[in-house]
């Protein structure tokens, strides 16, 4: 009889229970953004920064971290005042191991490996005009400009490489020139 009760009960409740839930109403949800996501068109317009434009600009008179600005411009006049620049390396700081491994990383392959203009492009003939350092008027500054703006067909390796490594490859095309 008791368990005669207890199932009655149970089943009294469950369909209490049940007869309180409205199929048409939905239930509440938790996170309703992360269900009935708002979806934008692709390459709209989007009122998402305040300036109108496609992103954040960054505060006034500020630069990113580590960067050091670099003074000279980039004009024949700023290639010429370039010659007369020294490296800010000591000797012990100049680490030619790491200088040798940049320079073949990204100049070799032009330039060649010994500094000749006879990279791996140049021999297929897909750059033509690649000079030979030693029939240039080279300075370690002036090689530090050209990397930094590029000069002809070479582009700009700023992106690629931060100040410390461009002088490092500067003082280690001199030592290549010199040899």
């Amino acid at each position: 009889m008791k368990s005669l009760n207890k199932i009655a009960i149970t089943l009294g409740i469950a369909t209490l229970v049940a007869s309180c839930h409205d199929t048409k109403a939905p239930n509440y949800q938790y996170m309703p953004n992360m269900y009935e996501a708002v979806s934008y068109e692709t390459y709209s317009e989007s009122k998402a920064f305040a300036n109108g434009k496609e992103g954040q600009l960054p505060p006034d008179h500020t630069i990113k971290r580590g960067f050091v600005p670099y003074e000279l411009p980039n004009t024949t006049a700023g290639y010429e005042a370039s010659k007369a620049n020294v490296s800010p390396l000591t000797p012990t700081e100049a680490d030619m191991e790491k200088a040798k491994e940049l320079f073949n990383i990204y100049c070799a392959i032009c330039h060649g490996e010994k500094g000749n203009g006879q990279g791996n492009l140049a021999k297929r003939e897909k750059l033509l005009g690649i000079p030979d350092y030693k029939a240039r008027q080279i300075t370690v500054g002036s090689v530090f400009h050209v990397e930094t703006y590029g000069l002809n067909s070479m582009g700009s390796y700023a992106n690629q490489l931060d100040t410390h490594e461009r002088w490092l490859v500067a003082n280690y095309v001199m030592k290549l020139r010199a040899e």
